[in-house]
Protein backbone atom coordinates (compact mmCIF):
# COMPACT_ATOMS: atom_id res chain seq x y z
CA UNK A 1 0.00 0.00 0.00
CA UNK A 2 1.62 3.66 -0.91
CA UNK A 3 1.13 5.68 2.09
CA UNK A 4 1.85 9.33 1.30
CA UNK A 5 4.24 10.89 4.40
CA UNK A 6 2.03 12.95 5.56
CA UNK A 7 -1.35 10.43 5.74
CA UNK A 8 1.76 7.49 7.47
CA UNK A 9 2.94 10.49 10.01
CA UNK A 10 -0.61 10.42 11.34
CA UNK A 11 -0.96 6.80 11.25
CA UNK A 12 1.69 6.44 13.07
CA UNK A 13 1.40 9.59 15.73
CA UNK A 14 -1.45 7.01 16.78
CA UNK A 15 1.29 4.50 17.71
CA UNK A 16 3.62 6.75 19.20
CA UNK A 17 1.34 8.36 21.65
CA UNK A 18 2.41 6.31 24.36
CA UNK A 19 6.24 7.90 23.61
CA UNK A 20 5.98 11.69 22.94
CA UNK A 21 7.55 12.82 25.62
CA UNK A 22 11.19 12.03 23.92
CA UNK A 23 13.13 14.98 25.57
CA UNK A 24 12.23 12.90 29.33
CA UNK A 25 12.75 9.42 28.59
CA UNK A 26 15.87 7.58 29.13
CA UNK A 27 15.42 4.04 27.95
CA UNK A 28 12.72 4.17 24.86
CA UNK A 29 12.57 0.68 24.34
CA UNK A 30 10.45 -0.01 27.42
CA UNK A 31 8.03 1.84 25.09
CA UNK A 32 6.73 1.88 21.36
CA UNK A 33 9.68 2.28 19.59
CA UNK A 34 9.76 3.28 15.61
CA UNK A 35 12.77 2.29 14.07
CA UNK A 36 13.43 3.56 10.62
CA UNK A 37 16.05 2.69 7.63
CA UNK A 38 16.50 5.35 4.97
CA UNK A 39 18.90 5.95 1.62
CA UNK A 40 19.90 9.41 1.31
CA UNK A 41 21.32 9.49 -1.73
CA UNK A 42 24.62 10.55 -1.84
CA UNK A 43 23.88 13.03 0.92
CA UNK A 44 26.97 15.82 0.76
CA UNK A 45 27.79 18.14 3.37
CA UNK A 46 28.31 21.30 1.41
CA UNK A 47 25.71 22.33 -1.03
CA UNK A 48 25.90 21.43 -4.97
CA UNK A 49 28.67 18.80 -4.08
CA UNK A 50 28.49 15.56 -5.14
CA UNK A 51 26.31 12.90 -7.59
CA UNK A 52 22.83 14.12 -6.48
CA UNK A 53 23.99 18.35 -5.59
CA UNK A 54 21.38 20.39 -3.26
CA UNK A 55 20.66 23.13 -2.12
CA UNK A 56 19.81 24.48 1.12
CA UNK A 57 15.76 23.77 0.08
CA UNK A 58 16.44 20.24 -0.78
CA UNK A 59 18.23 20.03 2.81
CA UNK A 60 15.57 22.12 4.28
CA UNK A 61 12.74 19.58 2.24
CA UNK A 62 14.80 16.57 3.91
CA UNK A 63 14.32 17.74 7.27
CA UNK A 64 10.95 18.27 7.02
CA UNK A 65 10.93 14.37 5.66
CA UNK A 66 12.56 13.34 8.86
CA UNK A 67 10.51 14.82 11.21
CA UNK A 68 7.60 13.40 9.61
CA UNK A 69 8.67 10.16 10.07
CA UNK A 70 8.02 10.07 13.26
CA UNK A 71 10.76 7.79 14.64
CA UNK A 72 13.00 7.45 17.30
CA UNK A 73 15.79 5.81 15.46
CA UNK A 74 17.00 6.12 12.16
CA UNK A 75 19.54 3.60 10.44
CA UNK A 76 21.11 6.16 7.47
CA UNK A 77 23.06 5.16 4.07
CA UNK A 78 25.14 7.19 1.65
CA UNK A 79 26.16 9.90 4.00
CA UNK A 80 29.59 11.71 3.70
CA UNK A 81 30.27 12.97 7.04
CA UNK A 82 28.91 14.28 10.39
CA UNK A 83 28.18 17.31 9.12
CA UNK A 84 25.86 16.29 6.23
CA UNK A 85 24.44 13.71 8.90
CA UNK A 86 23.18 16.86 11.05
CA UNK A 87 22.09 18.98 8.19
CA UNK A 88 19.46 16.61 8.15
CA UNK A 89 19.18 15.40 12.05
CA UNK A 90 19.91 18.35 13.73
CA UNK A 91 22.15 17.63 17.00
CA UNK A 92 19.23 19.45 18.98
CA UNK A 93 17.16 17.15 18.65
CA UNK A 94 19.45 14.06 17.65
CA UNK A 95 22.59 11.82 18.76
CA UNK A 96 24.24 10.77 15.58
CA UNK A 97 26.36 7.58 14.99
CA UNK A 98 28.47 7.77 12.12
CA UNK A 99 30.79 5.11 10.44
CA UNK A 100 34.27 5.47 11.52
CA UNK A 101 35.67 3.86 7.74
CA UNK A 102 38.09 5.75 7.33
CA UNK A 103 38.29 6.89 3.75
CA UNK A 104 39.40 5.05 0.78
CA UNK A 105 40.60 8.51 -1.13
CA UNK A 106 39.41 6.78 -4.18
CA UNK A 107 36.42 9.16 -5.09
CA UNK A 108 35.52 8.81 -8.99
CA UNK A 109 33.61 10.58 -10.86
CA UNK A 110 29.74 10.05 -10.98
CA UNK A 111 28.27 8.04 -13.52
CA UNK A 112 29.36 4.68 -15.05
CA UNK A 113 30.86 6.39 -18.20
CA UNK A 114 31.48 10.05 -16.82
CA UNK A 115 34.89 11.24 -17.58
CA UNK A 116 34.65 14.80 -15.89
CA UNK A 117 32.07 16.33 -13.10
CA UNK A 118 31.04 15.67 -10.09
CA UNK A 119 32.59 13.52 -8.03
CA UNK A 120 31.52 10.76 -5.49
CA UNK A 121 32.03 11.85 -2.34
CA UNK A 122 31.93 9.13 1.23
CA UNK A 123 29.39 7.13 1.53
CA UNK A 124 28.65 6.26 5.32
CA UNK A 125 26.62 4.63 7.16
CA UNK A 126 25.23 5.54 10.80
CA UNK A 127 22.04 6.14 13.36
CA UNK A 128 20.78 9.31 14.27
CA UNK A 129 19.09 8.62 17.71
CA UNK A 130 16.22 10.88 19.18
CA UNK A 131 17.26 12.73 21.84
CA UNK A 132 16.28 10.91 25.40
CA UNK A 133 17.38 7.58 23.74
CA UNK A 134 19.82 5.56 26.06
CA UNK A 135 21.78 3.45 23.98
CA UNK A 136 25.67 2.04 23.87
CA UNK A 137 27.89 2.23 20.61
CA UNK A 138 29.42 -1.36 19.94
CA UNK A 139 32.18 -1.28 17.89
CA UNK A 140 31.86 -1.19 13.81
CA UNK A 141 31.59 -3.93 12.18
CA UNK A 142 34.32 -3.68 9.81
CA UNK A 143 34.90 -7.03 8.52
CA UNK A 144 31.85 -6.07 6.59
CA UNK A 145 34.13 -4.63 4.30
CA UNK A 146 36.22 -7.93 3.78
CA UNK A 147 39.27 -5.76 3.32
CA UNK A 148 38.08 -3.69 0.54
CA UNK A 149 38.43 -0.20 1.77
CA UNK A 150 35.67 0.99 -0.70
CA UNK A 151 33.17 -1.07 1.08
CA UNK A 152 30.78 0.27 3.99
CA UNK A 153 31.27 -0.99 7.36
CA UNK A 154 28.62 -1.56 9.46
CA UNK A 155 27.61 0.39 12.62
CA UNK A 156 26.54 -1.31 15.59
CA UNK A 157 24.75 0.03 18.64
CA UNK A 158 22.59 -0.95 21.72
CA UNK A 159 19.38 0.46 22.79
CA UNK A 160 19.46 0.29 26.21
CA UNK A 161 16.94 0.11 29.07
CA UNK A 162 13.87 -2.20 30.52
CA UNK A 163 14.17 -4.02 26.90
CA UNK A 164 17.16 -3.84 25.42
CA UNK A 165 17.86 -4.33 21.67
CA UNK A 166 20.72 -4.71 19.51
CA UNK A 167 20.63 -2.59 15.77
CA UNK A 168 23.17 -3.05 13.18
CA UNK A 169 23.15 -0.48 10.20
CA UNK A 170 24.48 -2.11 6.84
CA UNK A 171 24.68 -1.05 3.10
CA UNK A 172 25.50 -4.02 1.34
CA UNK A 173 27.57 -4.02 -1.96
CA UNK A 174 25.78 -2.88 -5.15
CA UNK A 175 25.28 -4.70 -8.53
CA UNK A 176 23.79 -7.79 -7.49
CA UNK A 177 20.05 -7.36 -6.21
CA UNK A 178 18.96 -10.95 -7.14
CA UNK A 179 20.51 -14.61 -8.38
CA UNK A 180 24.02 -15.56 -8.60
CA UNK A 181 25.48 -14.51 -12.19
CA UNK A 182 26.30 -10.93 -12.00
CA UNK A 183 30.33 -9.61 -11.65
CA UNK A 184 29.22 -8.16 -8.12
CA UNK A 185 28.24 -10.84 -6.47
CA UNK A 186 30.87 -12.70 -5.20
CA UNK A 187 31.54 -9.60 -3.34
CA UNK A 188 28.15 -9.52 -1.59
CA UNK A 189 28.34 -13.31 -0.95
CA UNK A 190 31.45 -12.90 1.21
CA UNK A 191 29.60 -10.07 3.17
CA UNK A 192 27.14 -12.92 4.68
CA UNK A 193 29.00 -14.55 6.45
CA UNK A 194 30.43 -11.62 8.33
CA UNK A 195 26.31 -11.02 8.84
CA UNK A 196 25.96 -14.43 10.21
CA UNK A 197 28.62 -14.63 12.92
CA UNK A 198 27.29 -11.30 14.07
CA UNK A 199 24.16 -12.91 13.87
CA UNK A 200 25.56 -15.73 16.05
CA UNK A 201 27.26 -13.74 18.24
CA UNK A 202 23.96 -12.45 19.71
CA UNK A 203 21.87 -15.69 19.55
CA UNK A 204 24.66 -16.65 22.32
CA UNK A 205 24.39 -13.91 24.59
CA UNK A 206 20.43 -14.01 24.16
CA UNK A 207 20.09 -10.30 22.87
CA UNK A 208 17.04 -9.25 20.65
CA UNK A 209 18.19 -7.60 17.57
CA UNK A 210 17.46 -5.91 13.95
CA UNK A 211 19.26 -5.83 11.43
CA UNK A 212 18.24 -2.83 8.79
CA UNK A 213 19.77 -0.58 6.30
CA UNK A 214 20.08 -0.67 1.90
CA UNK A 215 20.74 -4.54 1.59
CA UNK A 216 21.23 -3.96 -2.44
CA UNK A 217 18.97 -7.38 -2.39
CA UNK A 218 15.40 -8.80 -2.80
CA UNK A 219 15.69 -10.67 -0.24
CA UNK A 220 12.25 -11.77 -0.72
CA UNK A 221 12.12 -13.02 -3.73
CA UNK A 222 11.57 -16.79 -4.00
CA UNK A 223 14.21 -18.68 -2.81
CA UNK A 224 16.60 -16.09 -2.56
CA UNK A 225 20.24 -17.50 -2.01
CA UNK A 226 21.36 -14.57 0.45
CA UNK A 227 17.86 -15.30 2.47
CA UNK A 228 18.12 -18.91 3.03
CA UNK A 229 21.76 -18.65 4.36
CA UNK A 230 21.15 -16.04 6.63
CA UNK A 231 18.50 -18.52 8.34
CA UNK A 232 20.76 -20.88 8.24
CA UNK A 233 20.87 -20.82 12.32
CA UNK A 234 17.40 -18.86 13.14
CA UNK A 235 14.26 -18.00 11.52
CA UNK A 236 14.59 -14.37 10.93
CA UNK A 237 11.61 -12.28 9.81
CA UNK A 238 12.05 -9.36 6.83
CA UNK A 239 9.70 -7.03 8.77
CA UNK A 240 8.08 -5.81 4.97
CA UNK A 241 6.54 -9.52 5.04
CA UNK A 242 6.26 -10.02 1.48
CA UNK A 243 4.55 -6.71 0.96
CA UNK A 244 5.54 -5.13 -2.38
CA UNK A 245 7.58 -1.63 -2.74
CA UNK A 246 6.28 1.52 -4.67
CA UNK A 247 8.60 4.24 -3.97
CA UNK A 248 9.73 3.84 -7.67
CA UNK A 249 7.72 2.04 -10.51
CA UNK A 250 9.95 0.12 -11.94
CA UNK A 251 10.92 -1.48 -8.92
CA UNK A 252 8.76 -3.68 -6.95
CA UNK A 253 10.50 -5.36 -4.49
CA UNK A 254 12.12 -3.91 -1.40
CA UNK A 255 16.15 -3.93 -1.56
CA UNK A 256 15.95 -1.94 2.08
CA UNK A 257 14.93 -3.95 4.66
CA UNK A 258 14.58 -4.33 8.53
CA UNK A 259 15.53 -8.00 8.98
CA UNK A 260 14.51 -9.06 12.94
CA UNK A 261 15.41 -11.68 14.75
CA UNK A 262 12.51 -14.12 17.02
CA UNK A 263 12.36 -11.83 19.83
CA UNK A 264 12.23 -8.84 18.16
CA UNK A 265 9.66 -10.19 15.66
CA UNK A 266 7.91 -10.84 18.95
CA UNK A 267 7.74 -7.17 19.86
CA UNK A 268 6.56 -5.95 16.44
CA UNK A 269 3.18 -3.67 16.48
CA UNK A 270 0.94 -5.64 13.81
CA UNK A 271 0.12 -3.70 10.97
CA UNK A 272 2.88 -1.06 11.51
CA UNK A 273 5.24 -1.67 8.77
CA UNK A 274 5.13 0.95 6.12
CA UNK A 275 7.54 2.87 3.23
CA UNK A 276 7.20 6.14 3.05
CA UNK A 277 6.63 7.47 -0.39
CA UNK A 278 7.01 11.37 0.63
CA UNK A 279 3.49 12.55 -0.66
CA UNK A 280 5.15 13.80 -4.27
CA UNK A 281 5.28 12.32 -7.95
CA UNK A 282 8.04 10.04 -8.23
CA UNK A 283 10.23 12.65 -10.01
CA UNK A 284 10.42 15.07 -6.71
CA UNK A 285 11.23 12.33 -4.43
CA UNK A 286 13.86 13.85 -2.83
CA UNK A 287 16.17 10.60 -2.97
CA UNK A 288 16.01 7.33 -4.88
CA UNK A 289 15.12 5.66 -1.93
CA UNK A 290 12.15 5.64 0.56
CA UNK A 291 12.34 5.16 3.80
CA UNK A 292 10.89 1.78 5.60
CA UNK A 293 9.81 1.42 9.33
CA UNK A 294 8.30 -0.71 11.95
CA UNK A 295 7.04 -0.08 15.61
CA UNK A 296 8.06 -2.34 18.46
CA UNK A 297 6.70 -2.59 21.75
Amino acid sequence: MRLPIAVAAGVLALILAGCASHATRDAAVSQPLRIVTWNLEHLAETDGLGCRPRTEADYAALRGYADQLGADVIAFEEVENMAAAERVFPADRYTVILSQRPSSGRAGFCGHDATDGPTIRDQKVGFAIRKGIGFTRNPDLSELAIGNPDLRWGVDITLTGAKPLRLLALHLKSGCSAGTEREPCPILFDQVPVLQRWIAARRAEGMPFAMLGDWNRRLALADDVVWKRLNESVPLLDAAEGKPATCAQRYPDFIDHIVLDPAAAMRRVEGSFAEFTYGVAEDKHPSDHCPVGITLR
